[in-house]
């Protein structure tokens, strides 16, 4: 196992903030946080009393704001690049004092225009710089020590050859091989724009590890964020697609935030084919992150155990299954003694001509639906195989809707010959509901018994793979492990020192009445305990337009506080959570920001990072409502935070004998 990393503090009750590092505001950077503001903010952190900075990923992702669809998992976001600390960029002042006039006093920053302006002058000091730039030995030598760059550049000058489509869509190179890459980084009329894209990379290395090195100095942890996932539009699925399936969408199954489920379109990995290198590509990303974090947290760990997987050909996750799953086949449908009308009957959707009526889909008969002999009852015709071939056909949108929800009307979805997965409402089937109480529970036992020994697989899947990463890397490792988590995922984390999450308005007893929280005292020290994520509501509006006040209030022991929220809520609530048994209690800065009058925004709404589902020019574009120096600036705030790092930890309350 790797041994952990010398800063000490991995293993101390710390305070911490999350904050994007687009988020920071100084007076050098240029509309957008840049990595060179983490120093300033670092000496803030000091004086704050808090001693772990939770950054979002910092990958490069092109034109797409969100940071979890990445381009690559090894290169940097340009965005991040402070340009006038290029050596090249001395003579540029005015063009870039240009593009921060421009930006820096917007109050969320435009991501696009900001981007193709800093690429554009990067473009222009490159191209009267690119004789030198070139032939620097610094950077020969750089590129040496990062081969992963040769495959970036080339995919970066490609989708920019290609208008910035997808790979898929290319004129030229969609399926091309190592030996193509390798020959397109040494071509003579691409070398060019080549050294271009790791110039850049070279800069940001430069820029985030004089960063990094500075919070260290300063003993504040940096914790970086490593999505699990790769978006299919990166170079590492391009170049390297035997490590993933790309005809699956991994996402997430229904619950009451999604009830169609999540597709994030991401393929899903092939860990089979991943283990025959032992686990290279994954190893090198490690090695990458730990030359700047001290911790990292494992976006969606739960997806190391067991991915929920969509087909490409369709649009939500409702048909998704779990991957790897004990499935179900013909002979356990046999031991039932279905014979083959009943388990048509469980397997594919019978749609009653009554319902097609009122539906206002009556379009879909002969052209989507086939008839049972004379029966009035029809099924999906064979050329419909996804939600894809429902939605593509000419008939009308109300027979769309009609089909798209039927379709997920049976219990068991035939996915490959002979292996048959739940459809995760299956109980509430049209099928399931004709079965007597004794054939639903018979059924339910052999559910019962593939979960368990679904689960069985899961924890050894989860126990390996992490294993890898462990061992793989000295960073100490948080996870993300939110959603519907078996049993065995909070077993094997524990088992290898892997810190969970817990989000306190979502941490409670769901299964006892009245869904308590959790006690403070009862979080296990092997845990990260925060308020709120960047997916959700900031802890103000939470408190303002989400919470039941009154049953928070019984759980924090007061009999009331304030309906709005305010300073003094903010001060009490942050110091409850302060005092969880959790090794790290980390608090988004807006949530810190609250705890002083002079930072509230108009709009609670409007300090949310991301809202899960919508895309838009709002997510992932948060500001600090003023720099870093103007912020210290103000006493109370400052007061405040530093009495979060001298909370005691909550004590357990003594059982009555």
């Amino acid at each position: 196992m790797a041994k952990q990393k010398d800063n000490p503090n991995t293993k101390s009750r710390l305070i911490g903030t999350a904050i994007p590092v687009s988020a920071l505001r100084s007076e050098k950077s240029i509309g957008v946080g840049e990595f060179a503001d983490l120093a300033g903010f670092g000496d803030a952190c000091v004086k704050l009393g808090i001693g772990l900075v939770q950054i979002l990923p910092v990958n490069d992702t092109g034109f797409d704001s969100s940071p979890y669809a990445a381009l690559t998992a090894f290169g940097l976001h340009p965005l991040y690049l402070r340009i006038e600390d290029i050596n090249e960029a001395e003579s540029f002042s005015d063009e870039i004092n240009d593009i921060r006039n421009r930006f820096n006093q917007e109050i969320r920053f435009p991501y696009e225009a900001l981007l193709r302006a800093k690429i554009n002058l990067l473009k222009k000091i490159y191209g009267e710089n690119k004789a030198l730039i070139m032939a620097s030995p610094e950077l020969i030598s750089w590129i040496d020590e990062n081969p992963w760059v040769k495959s970036y550049s080339v995919f970066r000058q490609l989708k920019e050859a290609n208008g910035e489509k997808s790979w898929k869509d290319w004129a030229e190179y969609v399926n091309a091989n190592p030996a193509q890459i390798a020959s397109l980084w040494e071509k003579s009329d691409l070398r060019e724009g080549n050294l271009f894209w790791a110039w850049l990379q070279l800069n940001l290395d430069i820029q985030f590890t004089a960063a990094a090195e500075s919070l260290t100095e300063k003993g504040i942890l940096l914790e970086g964020d490593l999505p699990i996932l790769m978006n299919e539009d990166s170079c590492d699925v391009w170049a390297h697609r035997e490590n993933f399936h790309l005809e699956l969408s991994a996402g997430a199954p229904p619950d009451m935030y999604s009830p169609e489920g999540q597709n994030w379109g991401f393929p899903t990995y092939n860990w089979d084919a991943q283990s025959k290198d032992n686990f290279s590509w994954w190893k090198a990303r490690l090695k990458a992150a730990e030359k700047y974090y001290d911790a990292y947290r494992i976006d969606h760990v739960l997806g190391f155990f067991r991915i929920w997987s969509s087909r490409r050909e369709d649009h939500t996750a409702l048909m998704g299954r779990y991957i790897p799953y004990n499935t179900v086949n013909i002979k356990d449908l046999k031991k039932l003694k279905y014979d083959e009308g009943r388990i048509r009957w469980i397997t594919q959707p019978h749609i009653s001509t009554s319902d097609v009526w009122k539906a206002n889909a009556s379009d879909a008969f002969d052209t989507v639906l086939d008839r049972i002999g004379e029966e009035e009852l029809w099924l999906f015709n064979k050329s419909i195989k996804c939600e894809k071939d429902i939605t593509s056909r000419n008939i009308s949108d109300s027979a769309k809707g009609f089909l798209m929800r039927e379709w997920g009307n049976r219990i068991l979805f035939e996915y490959k010959e002979d292996e048959f997965y739940p459809v995760w409402y299956y109980r509430e089937s049209r099928a399931y509901a004709s079965f007597s109480g004794e054939e639903k529970k018979e059924f339910d036992a052999l559910l019962n018994e593939r979960n368990t020994e679904s689960e069985a697989i899961w924890e050894k899947e989860g126990r390996k793979l992490l294993s890898v990463l462990i061992a793989s890397s000295a960073m100490l490792p948080c996870a993300e492990d939110l959603g519907a988590v078996p049993p065995c995922v909070p077993k094997v984390l524990t088992e290898l020192n892997i810190l969970g999450l817990r989000v306190v308005r979502w941490h409670r007893e769901w299964d006892k009445p009245g869904e308590p929280y959790v006690p403070f005292e009862d979080y296990p020290e092997l845990s990260v305990c925060t308020p709120a994520v960047h997916d959700s509501s900031c802890l103000r509006e939470w408190w303002d337009k989400e919470a039941n006040q009154e049953s928070f209030c019984d759980f924090l022991g007061v009999p009331s506080l304030p309906k709005i929220y305010n300073p003094g809520v903010a001060r009490f609530v942050l110091g409850k959570i302060a005092s969880a048994a959790s090794r790290f209690r980390v608090f988004q800065i807006q949530d810190l920001l609250h705890l002083s009058n002079n930072w509230y925004a108009a709009d609670p709404a409007s300090e949310r990072i991301n809202v899960p589902g919508t895309t838009n020019e709002f997510n992932w574009t948060y500001r600090l409502p003023a720099s870093i120096d103007d912020i210290m600036k103000d006493s109370e705030f400052v007061s405040a935070v530093n009495e979060l790092s001298l909370v005691k930890p909550a004590q357990k309350k003594k059982k009555n004998s």
